[in-house]
């Protein structure tokens, strides 16, 4: 029998911040973040105690999840490393059209959840948006306030363009971004306040 110090422990249920939509995700609240010389750095580039010219930077998340597990895994420790940062992408869990809609939603619910526990300590966060198939759509942009700035990755994008492309204007549907953070080239005919981050440029660091 599980013990209720266990049961009761907030790092198991993960119940602890306002939730919205059919699956309760946490919610990450609509904040203000200079726009004028957005600069982000990966976060397998991010280290502890960083250096002054890197902290000035935003912190993304377009890498391998098994590159930032820490993030949700052991939450307060990795806190150490994002909060050193201007302000964080949430994690850009996988949640690719292979995947059962089970584990696409378990990503969606762990990045919503560092978002919102980030907030939470004090960090600025940029809800990091993703999807794969029209199925997706019921629950990939839940519990994010509208008028987020909003971040999205066009890695492994340009093969499934009409695709994207669908998943990007229900996204400005649904959210009404005020504006996106787009890490890599956007496709001509994404409409909105796009701002692009080049990705060679993210792993440029002081070390």
């Amino acid at each position: 029998m599980k013990s209720t110090v266990f049961r009761n422990n907030p790092l198991f249920l993960r119940n602890e911040f306002e939730t919205e939509g059919k699956y309760q995700f946490p919610r990450i609240k609509r904040q203000n973040i200079n726009l004028s010389d957005v600069q982000l750095i990966s976060a397998a580039d991010a280290k502890y105690n960083d250096r002054k010219e890197n902290r000035a930077k935003g912190l993304h998340f377009f890498v391998d999840d098994c590159r930032f597990e820490g993030a949700y895994s052991n939450p307060e420790k990795y806190l150490e490393k994002v909060s050193q940062y201007s302000f964080a992408c949430t994690p850009d869990y996988s949640t690719y059209a292979n995947m059962n809609i089970w584990r696409q939603i378990e990503s969606i619910a762990h990045s919503r959840w560092c978002g919102a526990f980030w907030q939470s300590q004090g960090v600025l966060v940029v809800p990091t948006v993703s999807w794969s198939t029209p199925e997706s759509y019921e629950f990939c942009y839940d519990a994010i306030e509208k008028g987020c700035i909003v971040a999205v990755g066009m890695i492994g994008c340009k093969h499934a363009k009409e695709e994207f492309l669908d998943g990007y204007t229900e996204m400005l549907r649904r959210i009404e971004p005020t504006a996106v953070i787009c890490f890599g080239s956007p496709f001509k005919e994404m409409e909105g306040n796009i701002i692009t981050v080049d990705y060679l440029a993210s792993r440029r660091v002081v070390r």
